[in-house]
């Protein structure tokens, strides 16, 4: 049964993590995904990372399966000739290069727009636009950095800053886009009207942060620092044996975790008598709980937490995560079979649809290895491509 984006068609300019993450989320979900490489340059940048096998990347591999791989130079007049004329074909353009180069190559909102009025324009930039860092090269660190997220991950804004030790701003921007162009699609199917979508990986971290993380700056006019405002102290307890996470919110879970700890004097603590209280005095609290769970093996105190109703879960290491029971009754973890890196591991795609399901058809494409299948879609012949390659 096809995906709930089949009968859709995505041309893909980007590279990396963040645009090609977000078109691999639509492809999954049944979007014709054609991911447009320059072979001289050696395809997208990830191809050449390390950890690879038989020539493929794990990180190409798990960004870019179920696309076609279109190889086109593109400052060759005929390939850029020829992507306007899939243009025509398609419901979305994607690019994710620097403000200003799209429309230097020719290939800007308004070139692609002239060939396909309606379509879904999407434009990803690392710090947007516009502004002083809008022509700076960037990665996720420098994100991490200017967002405030580094700071928050330090747990104070004066300890030193820290970095979240996986591309957290990439990765949001994936999905922000992914579900942007979804939604953009929806509007297009109720007024046949296309639009552009301007997304920065910097719009996308900020948003993420405020939802938790900048309470302190949401009042104006008030000055609460933000290393006051809450407890910076990691939510993952040693134990006698290997690290536990638990955490307490309601009045019901505290007494269950005193119960299970057992410790009732905590109780008759004035620190901890209400919700407020139990916030304000968060490190106390944090430590003493520590304090009770170095004492006994992770394997007892979870099964005592889990008893009382006390939220709990053993920390895992990534091979771990892997055999977990939980994550294999989910059936979260999938091999599969490609034809050139052999038997791979990846997670199945996250949303599941009782209708339409999403699919893992086929793995991350070798660079080109579509391109005369496409460009015979859209109308070329051998003839054509010796008279003028691409």
């Amino acid at each position: 049964m096809p995906g709930p984006l089949s009968g859709y068609r995505i041309i893909d300019l980007t590279s990396m993590i963040s645009g090609p993450l977000a078109t691999m989320i639509l492809a999954d979900q049944g979007a014709d995904v054609i991911k447009v490489e320059n072979p001289a340059s050696g395809g997208d940048h990830t191809r050449l990372a390390n950890n690879r096998r038989n020539g493929f990347s794990a990180s190409f591999l798990n960004n870019n399966r179920n696309k076609r791989s279109l190889a086109l130079d593109l400052k060759n007049p005929n390939a850029r000739d020829a992507l306007l004329r899939l243009v025509e074909t398609a419901d979305v353009f994607v690019q994710n290069f620097r403000p200003g180069v799209a429309d230097r190559m020719g290939l800007g909102e308004a070139a692609v727009r002239a060939v396909k009025p309606d379509i879904v324009y999407v434009s990803i930039s690392g710090f947007g636009e516009t502004g002083p860092y809008a022509q700076k090269p960037v990665y996720d660190p420098l994100i991490q950095a200017v967002s405030g997220l580094a700071s928050i991950q330090a747990g104070s804004d004066t300890e030193r800053p820290r970095l979240v030790r996986t591309i957290v701003p990439d990765k949001l921007t994936a999905y922000n886009a992914a579900q942007a162009v979804t939604a953009a699609l929806l509007h297009r199917e109720r007024t046949g009207q296309g639009q552009h979508i301007q997304l920065s990986m910097l719009d996308a971290i900020i948003a993420f942060l405020w939802a938790s993380d900048m309470g302190s700056q949401t009042f104006v006019g008030e000055d609460i620092p933000q290393q006051e405002a809450a407890s910076f102290i990691d939510l993952i307890y040693e134990t006698a044996t290997t690290p536990i996470s638990a955490a307490v919110q309601s009045n019901r879970e505290w007494l269950a975790l005193t119960k299970a700890l057992d410790k009732p004097e905590w109780l008759e603590d004035p620190r901890f008598a209400t919700v407020a209280l139990r916030q304000r005095h968060i490190n106390d609290r944090l430590i003493l709980t520590q304090e009770a769970l170095r004492t006994r093996p992770a394997e007892e105190w979870l099964e005592r937490l889990t008893r009382e109703g006390v939220p709990c879960a053993p920390v895992l290491t990534r091979t771990q995560m892997i055999s977990n029971a939980q994550v294999q009754a989910n059936g979260i973890v999938v091999e599969t079979e490609h034809p050139g890196a052999g038997r791979i591991r990846q997670a199945r795609p996250a949303a599941r649809f009782s209708e339409t399901p999403a699919t893992m058809r086929h793995g991350g494409a070798a660079l080109g290895q579509h391109t005369s299948e496409i460009l015979a879609e859209i109308g070329y012949t051998e003839e054509d491509l010796k008279e003028n390659p691409t």
